[in-house]
């Protein structure tokens, strides 16, 4: 296993962001875009991860030739609508959900509002991944792009390396092999991107 070299991101240095569509804002923790793109818009933009919270039911951004994995992390009772496809359910917390970018999807709240981690990379270049570990069971993180959230306070032993994360801080890596990740207190997500050749 790997151990890796850590940039820790302050959550002051957060981008809040405007929906594509104007329906809210995100909260980006972190994200790359290409050569002379305006860092935080949508053009340009090769993948983002962040935050943000459904008020109210709507329609989701078009964001085609993007995937996605959404996971609700506060409230529940959240379910997507695919025109033409079976619901997707996301309400109980900590459950990522899959789905691509184009599908024209409406959202419904069962139980008021909800906070959500999205994760979104264009998939000519990347594959995309989203965990919540529990605390107390190692987990391994694949080769790749890596970065662990913290949703509350947390400690955390990254690749032998123990580490303490305020709440909503994160950390981030890259690693040609697989690391160790083993969280001790507190819950995390882990968003991890990986390269396609």
């Amino acid at each position: 296993m790997a151990s890796p070299t850590l940039t820790v991101l302050d959550p002051a240095q957060y981008r809040r962001t405007p929906w594509k569509n104007g329906g809210g804002v995100t909260i980006d923790v972190a994200g790359a875009y290409r050569p002379g793109a305006a860092p935080g818009g949508w053009d340009g933009m090769l993948w983002r991860f962040g935050r943000t919270r459904i008020e109210r039911p709507g329609t989701f951004s078009d964001l085609t030739g993007f995937d996605r994995i959404l996971a609700v992390i506060e409230g529940e009772g959240l379910v997507l609508h695919p025109h033409g496809r079976p619901p997707i359910d996301a309400r109980a917390p900590f459950r990522p959900v899959r789905f691509a970018g184009e599908w024209p999807i409406m959202s419904e709240l069962t139980a008021g509002p909800v906070g959500v981690l999205n994760l979104l990379a264009h998939r000519e270049y990347y594959a995309i991944d989203m965990a919540f570990p529990e605390p107390g069971t190692p987990h391994t993180v694949a080769a790749g792009h890596a970065i662990v959230l913290a949703l509350g306070a947390a400690r955390l032993a990254i690749g032998g390396r123990e580490i303490a994360l305020a709440a909503d801080a994160a950390c981030a890596w890259e690693s040609g092999a697989p690391v160790a990740l083993a969280p001790l207190h507190g819950r995390v997500a882990v968003a991890r991107l990986t390269l396609r050749q």
